[in-house]
C-alpha cells in the first residue's frame, strides 16, 4: 500500500488545542467493524460497551517533562527534547549522563558546544553528532529525574499551538500513569477518572497494565511511498507475568486502550506465551499497517490520529482501511476533536 492512501484532509479547527473540561467529558464513536455500524456515545458511555470477563489493557508509562528551555553559552534560546526519555528514568546516578536530543534550533551546535538551563544548575554540551543526530552530555548537582522535574515541560506534540501550561502536567497524563519513561502521552488513556475504572471494574470487567514508554518516534513522518518500506524507532516495554497470565486465562475479549498498548500485547503475544520464559520487558519496533493479522486485541479503544501516520495504519489493520475512513468521514461531519486532546473512538 501506497503513503498516499492513509491521507485525509481534516479542518484545522478540529484539532483540539485544549482538553475536554473534564476527562470522561470527551465524545467517543463507537464503531462495529463487522457490521459497519457507528454509533454516537459520550466517553463515560463505553462502561455499556463492556462485558463480564472482558479485560481492558492500559498502558501506565509516565510522560516526563522532557522538554527543557535553555541558553547557548555564546547567547540565544534554545530548545531540547530529551528523545530516549525511557533510559534517562532508570538513570539515578548522580554527576553526569549522555542522552539523544532534539534541538532547536540545531545549526550551530557542533560538539562542544554549551548549553545552560535554568540558573545554571543544569548544565550541557554536544557530546557528539552521528547521522544528524544529537547527543548532549548532561552536567548536574543531582538526580537526572528530578533536574527535569525542575526546568522541564510537558513535551506537547507539535500540532499544538500553544505554550505549555501547569494544566499539561496535569492533562496531558493519564490518572494511572506510574512508569516514567515517555516523551508522549498514550493519548486514548487521557479520558479515564478514577471514578470511571471503579465502575468498569464494578461490571466485572478486568484491569491489567502493560507499559510502553512512548518516543518522539511516535510523531516520525512515514516518508517512504510504500509503507512496507517504513521503519519504526524502538520503545521500551514491560509486562508482568501475572498479567500474562490473566490475559492467558480470560474468557472474554482482550480490549486495548490505545496503539500503544496494542503494541504490547502484539509484540509479545500473551496467548502464546510461555510463562516459563524470561522475556517479558524489551524493546520493540513492531510496525502494524493493513495485512497484519491481529493475535492478542479484541477490540480497541483509540483517538483519532493524524494523516499519513504510523497510528492510523495500525488502526486501519484492526477495522479495515475503507471502514476506517468512512468513520472519519462521519468524525468530521460531527465535528469530533482530533488528535491528542481530542475524542476518543471505540471498535468493537
Amino acid at each position: 500500500m501506497k503513503l498516499s492512501d492513509f491521507d485525509y484532509n481534516l479542518p484545522k479547527e478540529l484539532i483540539a488545542q485544549y482538553p475536554s473540561e473534564k476527562r470522561d467529558g470527551s465524545r467517543l464513536l463507537v464503531l462495529h467493524k463487522d457490521a459497519a455500524v457507528i454509533e454516537h456515545k459520550n466517553f463515560k458511555d463505553m462502561v455499556e460497551y463492556l462485558n463480564l470477563e472482558d479485560m481492558l489493557i492500559l498502558n501506565n508509562t509516565k510522560v516526563l517533562p522532557a522538554q527543557l528551555i535553555g541558553r547557548k553559552e555564546t547567547g540565544g534560546k534554545i530548545e531540547a527534547l530529551i528523545l530516549n526519555a525511557a533510559q534517562s528514568s532508570r538513570l539515578k546516578a548522580e554527576g553526569t549522563c549522555e542522552r539523544e536530543v532534539l534541538l532547536k534550533p540545531a545549526r550551530g551546535c557542533k560538539v562542544g558546544s554549551k548549553i545552560i538551563f535554568g540558573d545554571g544548575e543544569l548544565k550541557a554540551s554536544v557530546a557528539r553528532i552521528e547521522n544528524g543526530r544529537r547527543f548532549l552530555k548532561f552536567s548536574c548537582n543531582g538526580n537526572f529525574e528530578k533536574m527535569l522535574d525542575k526546568f522541564g515541560e510537558m513535551p506537547l506534540p507539535p500540532y499544538i499551538k500553544r505554550e505549555v501550561t501547569d494544566f499539561d502536567s496535569e492533562r496531558y497524563q493519564t490518572v494511572y500513569a506510574s512508569k516514567s519513561g515517555a516523551v508522549a502521552a498514550p493519548t486514548a488513556g487521557l479520558h479515564f477518572t478514577k471514578k470511571l475504572l471503579e465502575d468498569i471494574s464494578k461490571k466485572g470487567t478486568g484491569l491489567e497494565y502493560v507499559t510502553l514508554h512512548v518516543g518522539y518516534g511516535t510523531f516520525k513522518p512515514v516518508s517512504s511511498e510504500y509503507i512496507k518500506e517504513h521503519k519504526m524507532e524502538k520503545e521500551y516495554f514491560e509486562i508482568e507475568r501475572g498479567v500474562i497470565k490473566n490475559i492467558k486465562n480470560r474468557e472474554g475479549r482482550i480490549i486495548a486502550v490505545g496503539t500503544t498498548s496494542t503494541r504490547v500485547l502484539e509484540a509479545i503475544d500473551p496467548l502464546a506465551f510461555n510463562l516459563q520464559s524470561s522475556a517479558c520487558n524489551g524493546w520493540t519496533d513492531l510496525f502494524i499497517y493493513p495485512g497484519y493479522k491481529f493475535k492478542a486485541v479484541d477490540a480497541l479503544l483509540t483517538n483519532f490520529h493524524l494523516p499519513k501516520t504510523t497510528l492510523l495504519m495500525l488502526v486501519a489493520a484492526f477495522c479495515g482501511r475503507d471502514l476506517l475512513f468512512k468513520a472519519y468521514e462521519e468524525a468530521i461531519k460531527e465535528k469530533y476533536r482530533f488528535y491528542s486532546y481530542g475524542d476518543a473512538m471505540l471498535i468493537i
